[in-house]
């Protein structure tokens, strides 16, 4: 097992940014981690001195990939913007490689939510397995990556085999799962900057065996930063699906998301309204928890599709959180019925045409 020390220690003749003080002791590393034999690790520097850090970078990627039990790493140089300082105009960041398919992935769609809380996971597992019920294959990459949610979604436990340059995703009900969630304990807080991020994001995707796929299923973090960008910049997606509940906080973040992945020039499969309403499950009564319809409105005042509401109800929740997502343990029932024409919605998109695409180009003003 690689340690943080043993990094430490391998990085130890390597002056830092002052070209004096050894890298360990120069205060300037801001982010270090190993997942799966991978090491990922930031330097923060003067922004102005990017390009003669350059060599320091190149000194410690190479003394880290020397180590033994090192399959790969990627060290990545990052600052922290003056306050005040305007931004920059949007640029690939360090790690992320110029946009090219997955070999063998024909669609790759990202469902996303302008805020957490949202059950944003729970609806892109079952998503997912309502898309494979309909006789694609498909396959779902957790990029939660400070949450990850498909281990416990799943019920998938233990680690991914490798053939020591690449992962196998892991299987449950007939699809393929990538999540940082099995690489790394369940109560480990990811504290990561951005490049990291970008990193690991981008090794899920191209450093997992995926095989032949007709769509894969992209659970987002919620909001829109470094991941969603980072999956604009790297791979073609064919579209995204935004989720979010009905009441105005949630659906103001979810416009964000959708002005987000248009300004990145990626097609809006349509919003979805989840924990529409409540349904007792003693009764049968209905409430409108968190009032009802402003995520259908706000599709039509967008001027993107509408793929349907889904309740808040017990048997999701629990079947959820045991590893059982109703879509698969209950393919007959009413909510898996309503994940179906969801998932009929955003197939038909696909299929007339939103799956071919050219690559975006990123521009933030």
């Amino acid at each position: 097992m690689i340690t943080d020390k043993d990094v430490l220690q391998a990085l130890a003749a390597i002056p830092g940014p002052d070209g004096k003080t050894p890298l360990p002791q120069s205060g300037a590393i801001s982010g270090l981690t190993s997942v799966g034999g991978k090491v990922y690790l930031s330097i923060e520097i003067d922004p102005t001195q990017s390009m003669a850090a350059e060599p320091m970078r190149l000194k410690a990627e190479q003394a880290i990939k020397a180590m033994p039990g090192v399959s790969g790493a990627s060290v990545t140089l990052t600052s922290a913007r003056a306050q005040g300082q305007a931004p920059a105009a949007a640029k690939p960041q360090p790690g992320v490689p110029k946009q090219a398919e997955i070999p063998g992935v024909k669609r790759i769609i990202a469902v996303a939510s302008g805020k957490g809380g949202v059950g944003k996971s729970t609806t892109s597992a079952n998503l997912a397995l309502a898309l494979a019920a309909q006789g694609w294959k498909v396959g779902i990459l957790d990029a939660d990556i400070y949450g990850p949610s498909m281990p416990r979604l799943f019920g998938l436990r233990g680690k991914p085999q490798s053939d020591g340059r690449k992962l196998f995703p892991m299987e449950a009900y007939g699809l393929k799962v990538m999540s940082i969630g099995f690489l790394v304990d369940e109560d480990t807080a990811m504290i990561w900057r951005g490049p990291m991020v970008q990193s690991a994001l981008t090794q899920m995707m191209r450093d997992v065996v995926w095989g032949e796929l007709d769509c894969l299923v992209v659970d987002m973090p919620p909001g829109t930063g470094d991941a969603q960008l980072t999956m604009a910049q790297a791979v073609p997606l064919s579209g995204a699906v935004i989720v979010s509940t009905p009441q105005d906080l949630a659906l103001i973040d979810a416009r964000r998301a959708v002005a987000m992945f248009r300004k990145v020039n990626i097609p809006i499969l349509g919003v979805l309204e989840n924990m529409s309403y409540f349904l007792c499950p003693h009764c049968g009564g209905r409430s409108d928890v968190f009032a009802h319809g402003g995520a259908r409105h706000e599709a039509e005042r967008l001027g993107v599709p509408f793929l349907g509401e889904v309740p808040l109800h017990m048997a999701i929740r629990e079947n959820s959180d045991a590893g059982r997502p109703v879509v698969a343990i209950d393919p007959k029932g009413s909510h898996a019925a309503i994940y179906r024409n969801i998932a009929d919605g955003v197939k038909a998109s696909l299929e007339q045409g939103n799956s071919a695409r050219a690559f975006p180009k990123i521009v933030v003003e």
